[in-house]
């Protein structure tokens, strides 16, 4: 049932999600008890999910330390429920996050979204998704653009998710979590 506060702000919840996941085609997500709907994403958006889930599974085969995966399920609370185009996990953090109905419970240490077209796509994940990865212990955070083709990469200083760099033409991105993990991020986009 959808919880009201005495503001009547209107306080979505993980079990409502339950009841609206029956409408094919629509993502829905939720961050401090605010629904986020989303429609089914442009093909190049998909190409780029694909090619940064591959370009990490190449490295994470090779390094036998953790895994990436598209669009997982993280529930962190009752109230925060999202759906990230790609996160990358360790081995031992996924053993203990990963619960029976095989949702994230917890924060992985690498979350990657892929910006959707419209001011409030934008919104959600360079403000709200930015700030709830940052509270729940998020490592590092890329947003990427398939349109301008660049990455932005945040890592966590002073329990702070805070902008690092960002990626443009032929960079080359590593990662402190990712040792010898190297990728020109023209892969990211072909």
């Amino acid at each position: 049932m959808i919880s009201q506060t005495t503001t009547d702000k209107v306080i979505w919840t993980t079990s409502d999600i339950e009841l609206l996941s029956q409408d094919e085609g629509k993502r829905y997500e939720i961050i401090n008890g605010e629904l986020f709907v989303t429609r089914s994403p442009h093909w190049n958006h998909q190409r780029t999910i694909d090619n940064i889930c591959l370009e990490l599974n190449i490295w994470s085969r090779s390094s036998n330390f953790g895994e990436a995966r598209s669009t997982p399920g993280i529930v962190f609370s009752d109230t925060d429920n999202v759906e990230p185009d790609v996160v990358w996990i360790s081995k031992e953090k996924l053993t203990a996050l990963l619960d029976d109905s095989g949702h994230l419970t917890g924060a992985p240490e690498l979350v990657i979204e892929v910006l959707s077209p419209g001011k409030l796509n934008e919104r959600r994940d360079k403000e709200a998704k930015l700030k709830l990865y940052s509270c729940q212990g998020v490592q590092e955070y890329w947003i990427v653009s398939w349109q301008l083709k660049t990455v932005e990469v945040y890592r966590r200083e002073n329990l702070q998710l805070k902008l690092f760099a960002t990626l443009i033409n032929q960079d080359e991105l590593t990662s402190p979590l990712l040792p010898d993990f190297s990728c020109n991020i023209t892969r990211f986009f072909i």
